[in-house]
């Protein structure tokens, strides 16, 4: 391994790459635009399981004031028809009756009233899409969020005010990493320490509450379009937090160079910086040609017979 003009080159002999099953294919251009970097803050969700749970415990006594409120309006009805009939039942049995199914509709009317507002109270904190969620806690995403699966981001731009946000963005990790983002609904409360238009997006990964970070905007979204070169996926590895490829600068040379996402897809990235169309990428292999630049170098036995040399 030689460094070059500051970039780390491995030198392998053809024959060795080709037993090694090392394949190469060349980069494509790909138009994309210039990405733009937004503020991201991961929201605390304990006041939204708060509310989740009063909800749900509001539903379920309307389950049962709806089944009382059902039988007490039958009673009424039925005491009310055999005092018709001949005065079979008294009258006070059947201002009795007609009280209790009156009490039993007040108290299904009064439980409308508390699940609305609690509905209410998580749109005006959470978004229509998060309170879905809190009133249908079956749902896959009530789950991801319960099971600490995943978080939700509030993401802020001034920058882009007139600008509809992306469904999906990326999002950088406390590790150093991007994570995909997908978008929920526009955020009914603004950052507080941020001005401008904020949206939630929920990131399917666990990151401490609190925590502050970098969101980038799909591109496409976000400004003119410049050309570009796409990047597979199967092309990169991960050293020191950072993504890179190597790329076959000769025939028997490969040069490590660090990728700086402008953009990503499904399977890879967009890169307008450090790569050119036509170049020859590593697409199988890369994590081995790291594994081989990271071997000590230099090394050499002091037995000519390493078998023997086990004591």
């Amino acid at each position: 391994m030689q460094l070059i003009n500051g970039e780390s080159v491995l030198t392998l002999a053809p024959d060795i790459v080709r037993a090694s099953g090392i394949e190469i294919a060349p980069l494509a251009a790909q138009v994309t635009g210039v990405a733009r970097t937004a503020y991201a803050s991961i929201i605390d969700l304990q006041p939204f399981f708060d509310l989740a749970q009063r909800l749900a415990a509001a539903q379920a006594e309307r389950e049962i004031v709806s089944g009382q409120a059902r039988t007490s309006q039958a009673q009424y009805e039925r005491v009310q028809a055999l005092y018709r009939d001949d005065r079979n039942m008294s009258e006070k049995s059947v201002q009795e009756a007609q009280t209790l199914a009156l009490s039993d509709q007040a108290r299904m009317r009064a439980n409308d009233i508390t699940r609305g507002a609690l509905l209410a109270s998580l749109r005006q904190q959470f978004g229509d899409v998060l309170a879905q969620a809190a009133a249908q806690p079956a749902t896959a995403l009530f789950r991801q969020l319960s099971s600490s699966k995943a978080v939700v981001a509030r993401v802020t731009s001034a920058t882009m005010d007139n600008v509809p946000f992306p469904e999906r963005i990326a999002l950088d990790t406390p590790e150093g990493r991007r994570v995909a983002a997908r978008q929920l609904s526009p955020s009914p409360q603004a950052d507080p320490a941020l001005q401008g238009v904020s949206y939630l997006y929920l990131v399917e990964r666990s990151i401490p509450t609190g925590t502050r970070t970098f969101a980038h905007v799909a591109a496409a979204a976000s400004g003119p379009a410049v050309a570009g070169v796409a990047i597979p996926g199967n092309a990169i590895v991960w050293y020191g937090g950072q993504r890179w490829s190597y790329v076959r600068t000769a025939p028997d040379r490969y040069t490590r160079r660090p990728v700086s996402a402008t953009d990503e897809y499904p399977d890879g990235v967009v890169v307008t910086k450090g790569f050119h169309a036509g170049e020859a990428v590593v697409i199988r292999g890369a994590q081995l040609l790291l594994s081989e630049e990271q071997r000590p170098q230099g090394i050499a036995t002091q037995c000519k017979d390493p078998p023997e040399c086990d004591d």
